[in-house]
């Protein structure tokens, strides 16, 4: 499900990976390495800027990846001005072919590389040893989950594995990993089960492996906890290791061990959440904004506090209590991001009207801490910075604002920790807002937010066309300034005032159609120019574009056609052929380098067209019998016709104005190839400049003779011939 996609989004080649269940196109993401690929260093190294390769080839299986949906994203071009609006964008473009292939095994039991492990799935109930309030015996406010092995015990040897899995369906505070009734077979073994590892690897989403894993412990040591663990599937491997070995100088017989396992899951009641659910939890409702993009929303609690239109809410009201977080209070809000709105922004922002003092944690999966986030913000120094999908903007001691970017869907935990001060809550009013942005500041206003569905057509990813004179991802980086804009504006335009050089000189030779072509190219060229930097648009952008290309392809060839001297019938047969050309030029692909070099080969062929022409008509004899034709090549003065010929070709031009075209040709040719989106204003307007001087100085190496006679060499051999008759018959 790839295609090639061009839209002005992200400030690198980013890489991340969200899952492998469905390839998608969406967001800023993945360009992988030249390099050989490997799995898990694709997956540690979540955040990074590859080249890409002309083939790669990726294989990933199900111990390395999660099993949930996988962007990727291809960009050509790096830097803020890859988003800004220019008129013509010369860089490769790429083409490219994916073929994408997911081989799954066929039941959930059987999982691995080779689908040959064997997954337990762990059964889970609500424990009955509850209290009268439903909270667990022992436990504070809290129920609990027991998860068990469908069989009572489990016995494997030494190094081998065994792979468990469950699914986690609310937020949980933790998930505790222990084994009960550890015993050595056979029974009557040497050895001590206190000197053997029971280790155990835990992971989200994949299995998980002794080298790649999310937690891991020694069970038979302790169990192992893992705190505020995500929804979703979790699978648990256990190893066990040096069972056989060496006790007080004898072998150990023992070849298997058994034990039981438990899982625990702590989940607190509704509305509360954190250490002993003793803080507060709201999940925020979603509401759709009026005439907008499909999934842009605000989250508000329910019944909470709306200010009027900004649909923002009182904060103070919802904080957890101090007395109970003692130093600092923990306050979670939790909001769905919908299936399909990966492509969208999160935009969290706080205001006061006091110095703030909260901590901001964000969490997709599982609530957030001060050890697992996965984006956080404590100050202007301090915050997820460094990541490219986290984005602060104009944030002080009062006011928070940062975006989330291409936020991935499903449930989201905004954490607020709350520092205890000396001050009380009451002393200031903080208003806070969340909200599900498709682009950015809405691309700061100097640029649309332009939609597009990925190729499943399941996401719709959203992106920054910025103007002319901003760029990056939210059009927040002025490239050109106000001033900088008015000099390139008049630079493109007014050096197209050069081909009135050119028309005057066609004028003046009476040369009309030349120049009506001159000075019309010249026109439409500087109304285009004109429309592109945002000036004033006559006619559509499209039109003024072909027009622009059409005519200056037209006297580029008009130029050659000029040096000729061939009779006006000809000339217009040539004008109509080459106008025909230009225009298909001009109408397909009209911006690509290579028209420059065929609208030179076209003018070349033009003008050794129309000297083939001028030289048939010039030495033809109308009344030439096939063996008076050959008797005159037979005496064809060769050395002294191609002796003329030159002679007349140094005759009809001046050669100095031939050479100062070369050398303006060659600075158009050289400013074409300097031009880049930073230098485009200058080269371009050199390029103006260079291009209709170059046409001035090869109109002007025409010399104009006066035709007296139209004499022929083949009429003066006849006469001199017919003179030493006369002579020898005197």
């Amino acid at each position: 499900m790839l295609q090639r996609w061009q839209p002005p989004i992200a400030r690198c080649l980013k890489h991340f990976i969200r899952s492998f269940k469905t390839f998608s196109l969406a967001g800023a993401l993945v360009a992988l390495s030249n390099r050989s690929f490997d799995g898990i260093q694709v997956l540690q190294n979540m955040e990074q800027c590859y080249p890409v390769p002309r083939n790669m080839t990726m294989k990933l299986t199900n111990e390395q990846i999660s099993a949930r949906v996988l962007y990727f994203g291809l960009f050509n071009g790096v830097g803020p001005t890859r988003t800004q609006s220019k008129m013509i964008v010369r860089n490769r473009a790429y083409s490219f072919t994916a073929n994408i292939s997911v081989e799954g095994c066929t039941t959930s039991t059987m999982q691995g590389q080779y689908c040959n492990q064997t997954i337990d799935l762990l059964s889970c109930a609500r424990s009955g040893n509850s209290s009268g309030n439903g909270s667990v015996s022992g436990f504070f406010n809290q129920s609990m989950v027991l998860c068990r092995n469908n069989f009572e015990t489990s016995c494997h040897g030494d190094g081998e594995m065994k792979i468990y899995s469950l699914e986690i369906l609310r937020i949980t505070e933790s998930l505790t990993i222990s084994v009960q009734n550890l015993r050595l077979r056979p029974l009557d073994s040497i050895g001590n089960s206190s000197r053997i590892y029971l280790m155990c690897f835990a992971r989200y989403g994949a299995m998980p492996l002794a080298t790649l894993h999310d937690y891991s412990g020694d069970l038979n040591q302790s169990p192992l906890v893992i705190r505020f663990p995500k929804v979703g599937q979790w699978y648990i491997s256990i190893l066990a290791l040096h069972l056989a070995k060496e006790i007080g100088g004898a072998l150990s017989n023992v070849s298997k061990v058994c034990y039981s396992l438990e899982v625990q899951e702590l989940e607190c009641p509704l509305g509360k959440a954190g250490p002993n659910c003793s803080s507060e939890r709201y999940m925020l409702q979603t509401v759709l904004r009026k005439y907008s993009t499909p999934f842009e929303s605000y989250y508000l609690p329910d019944g909470g506090d709306v200010i009027s239109d900004a649909l923002n809410f009182h904060l103070e009201p919802l904080l957890s209590n101090y007395s109970v977080g003692g130093l600092d209070t923990w306050t979670y809000f939790l909001l769905d991001v919908p299936r399909g709105a990966a492509g969208g922004n999160l935009h969290v922002r706080l205001m006061s009207d006091r110095k703030m003092n909260y901590e901001i944690y964000a969490r997709n999966g599982g609530l957030p801490s001060l050890i697992n986030w996965d984006y956080y913000y404590v100050n202007k120094t301090s915050s997820s910075g460094d990541s490219v999908f986290f984005v602060l903007y104009n944030s002080s001691d009062e006011k928070v604002d940062f975006y989330i970017l291409y936020v991935k869907e499903g449930i989201w935990n905004i954490a607020l920790r709350h520092l205890n001060s000396t001050g009380d809550i009451s002393d200031g009013q903080t208003t806070m807002s969340i909200s599900l942005e498709r682009c950015p500041k809405r691309c700061s206003y100097h640029g649309s937010c332009k939609s597009a569905l990925d190729t499943s057509g399941l996401t719709l990813y959203s992106f920054c066309a910025c103007d002319r004179n901003h760029g990056g991802f939210d059009c927040s980086i002025e490239i050109v300034s106000h001033q900088g804009h008015i000099w390139q504006s008049i630079a493109l335009i007014a050096s197209n005032a050069v081909a009135v050089f050119p028309a005057f000189w066609a004028l003046r030779q009476k040369a009309f159609a030349e120049w009506v072509v001159y000075t019309v190219s010249g026109i439409s060229s500087g109304l285009y120019h004109a429309c592109d930097v945002g000036t004033w648009c006559v006619l559509s952008f499209g039109v003024l574009q072909f027009m622009d290309f059409w005519l200056s392809f037209m006297a580029v060839v008009s130029t050659f056609i000029y040096l000729t001297t061939i009779d006006e019938v000809f000339k217009r047969a040539i004008h109509t052929a080459v106008a025909i050309l230009t225009a298909l030029m001009a109408i397909t692909k009209a911006t690509r380098s290579s028209n420059i070099i065929l609208v030179m080969g076209i003018g070349a062929f033009g003008l050794l067209l129309g000297w083939l022409i001028e030289f048939s008509t010039k030495y033809r004899s109308l009344s030439c019998s096939m063996g008076l034709c050959l008797n005159r090549l037979e005496r064809w003065p060769s050395r002294e016709w191609l002796q003329n010929l030159v002679n007349t070709v140094m005759k009809r031009f001046r050669w100095g104005f031939v050479l100062a075209g070369f050398i303006a040709l060659a600075m158009a040719a050289i400013s074409w190839n300097l031009e880049s989106s930073q230098s485009y204003w200058i080269w371009h307007s050199v390029w103006h400049v260079a291009i209709y001087s170059s046409s001035f100085f090869f109109l002007c190496s025409k010399v104009i003779t006066i035709n007296s006679g139209n004499r022929t060499p083949t009429d003066a051999n006849y006469q001199l011939t017919q003179q030493d008759s006369l002579s020898q018959g005197a």
